[in-house]
């Protein structure tokens, strides 16, 4: 069972005690946990069986979803990625910005930014990758932290890019210590990168609410370039 839906068999347990102990004083109707617990147990269990541990997963981040900072802080995260690997020649195939757009077209985790990264793929699997080449996706993969840090003054998601580019550091024989000393280093770089095209970053971020096609995305971009 993954660890989201633990945590649903965890909210389940509390709202049942919570019934019992304090259900009588505020005239809450047991029938409105049980129900509730029903169907996040129905959820955890699907969950575990039928959706490999995304069910969860989509719960949590359609819930989250009604926050408007936090549906902003994810199209910030993620314009941070597109406008980053445009800049620096890594092909874009698509975007997801939820879970649940994520489970529709078969991707991983909680959705984001897509590559065509079969060059990259090519280079890891004999071992080795040049040293322009690692710099590029570093910094792509760093960009979404360094956007959020740029606009909410910290980063709250980046947990898959971080473990990316610690996948890739110790592929090409990087030690720990090294690899903390590489990620301030490449979010330094995706912080200057983004300065220094914060209107088409801004574009971009606009194009991407509008759920623009990857296309229209890169024709916001190009329209401030062509701007200076």
């Amino acid at each position: 069972m993954s660890q989201t839906a633990l945590n649903l068999v965890a909210i389940s347990i509390f709202l049942m005690t919570f019934s019992v102990l304090l259900g009588p004083f505020i005239n809450l109707s047991p029938t409105i946990p049980a129900l509730a617990t029903f169907t996040i147990l129905g959820i955890a269990t699907l969950d575990s069986f039928s959706l490999q541990g995304k069910g969860g997963t989509i719960l949590v981040d359609w819930i989250a979803g009604f926050s408007s900072e936090h549906r902003d802080r994810i199209i910030r995260h993620e314009a941070g990625h597109f406008l980053a690997a445009s800049l620096l020649g890594i092909p874009v195939t698509g975007y997801t910005l939820s879970a649940w757009e994520a489970w529709r077209k078969g991707q991983p985790g909680q959705g984001g930014v897509a590559f065509n990264d079969v060059e990259l793929a090519a280079q890891l699997e004999k071992g080795s990758i040049s040293a322009q080449m690692l710099d590029r996706y570093c910094t792509m993969w760093m960009a979404g932290l360094a956007a959020e840090a740029l606009v909410f003054d910290r980063a709250e998601g980046g947990g898959d890019d971080k473990a990316k580019l610690a996948g890739v550091l110790k592929i090409v024989g990087f030690s720990e210590s090294a690899f903390q000393q590489k990620q301030r280093f490449h979010i330094l770089q995706a912080k200057t990168l983004l300065e220094e095209n914060w209107s088409s970053y801004e574009a971009l971020v606009q194009a991407m609410q509008q759920r623009a096609s990857v296309e229209e995305c890169q024709s916001a971009i190009a329209s401030t370039t062509r701007q200076k």
